[in-house]
């Protein structure tokens, strides 16, 4: 029997339309992405109205288990993840909408008895057709996933109905295997169905950042190589590799963070002004910005690279072991856990400024931010004073664990003689416009159930992210590290990642706990 009741009011509405009617079909449910992000994210989104009345939830995956096991499960995440009190009338017009399907991802034979199970969904809870599958599984089988629902018909779009599929990172694990993957998608699904999803695109603090760059006049034009002296990026982690140590070691931190994560901050923090907030207008203009990063030469990578591995070290007093003693690490290990890179993007508004980005487990406080730094001012007027120097005026964009934007500038210290000392101006999104519980997952999720594309990477821009960082991998792995491991866990890096700076008479903005 269709259940037609309305999501149960527990707040006022939210701005924005409700997504489509649809179906979310989610391989890999019983993973811990789908528990601890996935599920509370969709709860949350019901929770501010913006989640269609006709929705159901079918969870994929190779284990065993019933429609009222899966919903016990799905009822514990979202009481534990969701950020939230958890609303009990809520809760129960959500799970009335789960289900489970158990299904080997590689059994041809499975998917044509999917399509019929969806279309029964379908019709009990009127989603029109659409479905959106989301590929919470290893990368392995992203490929051949998408391949047997388009043999099953189930990527096949008619009238109004639409079928998309969300892809999680990592997107190949070099230059060759992702133009392979896009290849293999793009045989049977078409671009606009491909949704290849990067969590950090969902902080506020990230979309924000077009909106503070172009909506405000008095930072836009100088927002170029006239004012901006450098831009330093950091995502650092206090967290080891946890139970990941496989995985990751087949990774390491520069695939793991650069070809994505930082990639996007770069490219959002340098574009130029798109004609429109259209997806493939603002797409277009981060393209643009990777595929003028300048190729680095195998010299380059000597030079204009560092690479680290943590050893045991204290972590919010603790002591904590060094990565080649992690769970699945090899006592041997060469991977890379911290990554530092200067780039140059050769276009007209960014020559000759310097991008430093760096990434890395184990560091002494767990923020990521981008630091803008303007160049200095004129000495002139301040000769005949005991100033010895002018400090730059830094923008930083926090974007995690807090999210705000600070602005640091000189001040006159009150007294007789002329002293300077910083101010910072602080701005933070918890005391001006509230919280609300966030996964980071909302905002992608729902734009996935409308068809805004404009935060999720397209081909080119991925293979063009790895087109950066595939002379990096070439060299390093000619070259095995000899010092690994080479920074303490609970430091800010090896001491070369502060040398590549220094060499520019430069040096990183770090923030403590």
């Amino acid at each position: 029997m269709l259940d037609t009741a309305t999501i149960p009011m527990t707040q006022p509405r939210q701005v924005g339309r409700p997504g489509d009617p649809c179906v979310m079909v989610i391989f890999g449910a019983g993973g811990d992405l789908t528990r601890r992000k996935l599920v509370p994210a969709l709860y949350n989104l019901a929770k501010q109205d913006l989640l269609s009345r006709e929705f159901a939830v079918v969870g994929v995956s190779h284990g065993s288990m019933s429609d009222e096991e899966f919903r016990k499960w799905v009822a514990d995440d979202i009481r534990h993840y969701a950020g939230s009190t958890a609303n009990a009338d809520l809760i129960e017009w959500f799970l009335r909408r789960v289900y489970y399907v158990t299904v080997e991802f590689d059994d041809k034979n499975a998917y044509p008895n999917m399509k019929s199970f969806l279309d029964k969904i379908d019709k009990e809870h009127s989603t029109h057709g659409n479905y959106l599958f989301y590929l919470a599984t290893a990368p392995r089988f992203f490929g051949e996933i998408v391949e047997q629902l388009a043999g099953a018909e189930l990527m096949r779009e008619e009238n109004t109905q639409w079928r998309r599929v969300i892809i999680e990172k990592p997107f190949g694990h070099d230059l060759e295997s992702a133009r392979q993957l896009n290849q293999q998608l793009l045989r049977v699904a078409s671009e606009r169905q491909i949704y290849r999803i990067d969590h950090y695109l969902g902080k506020e603090t990230v979309q924000n950042i077009l909106a503070f760059r172009f909506a405000n006049g008095i930072f836009e034009p100088i927002w170029n190589r006239r004012y901006i002296d450098h831009v330093q990026i950091s995502v650092a982690e206090t967290v080891g590799v946890e139970q990941r140590g496989g995985y990751y070691d087949t990774a390491g931190a520069l695939r793991d963070m650069v070809p994505n994560h930082i990639m996007q901050l770069i490219s959002l923090t340098s574009m130029e002004p798109p004609i429109s907030f259209q997806a493939d207008a603002v797409r277009d203009e981060q393209a643009k910005i990777l595929h003028a990063i300048q190729p680095l030469s195998a010299e380059d990578v000597l030079s204009r690279t560092v690479r680290g591995q943590y050893g045991p070290g204290v972590t919010d007093s603790q002591r904590v072991p060094g990565y080649r003693e992690e769970e699945g690490v090899p006592t041997d290990s060469r991977t890379e856990t911290f990554v530092a890179m200067k780039l140059a993007i050769d276009n007209w508004r960014w020559a000759d400024v310097p991008f430093y980005l760096r990434t890395g487990k184990r560091l002494a406080a767990q923020n990521t931010h981008v630091v803008i730094q303007f160049r200095r001012a004129p000495f002139v007027l301040f000769r005949d004073t005991p100033v010895a120097d002018l400090m730059p005026n830094q923008l930083v964009l926090h974007i995690q664990p807090e999210e705000g934007i600070s602005l640091q500038f000189a001040a006159k210290v009150p007294g007789p003689i002329m002293r300077l000392g910083g101010v910072d101006m602080n701005f933070e999104y918890a005391d001006y416009f509230g919280t609300q519980p966030s996964t980071g997952y909302e905002r992608l999720l729902h734009d996935c159930m409308i068809g805004d594309a404009t935060l999720f990477q397209r081909a080119d821009m991925v293979e063009a992210g790895w087109c950066v960082v595939s002379p990096v991998l070439d060299v390093w792995k000619a070259l095995p590290p000899r010092n690994f491991p080479n920074y303490a866990a609970g430091s800010w890096g090896p001491k070369d990642s502060d040398e590549l700076l220094e060499r520019d008479g430069r040096r990183w903005r770090n923030f403590e706990k």
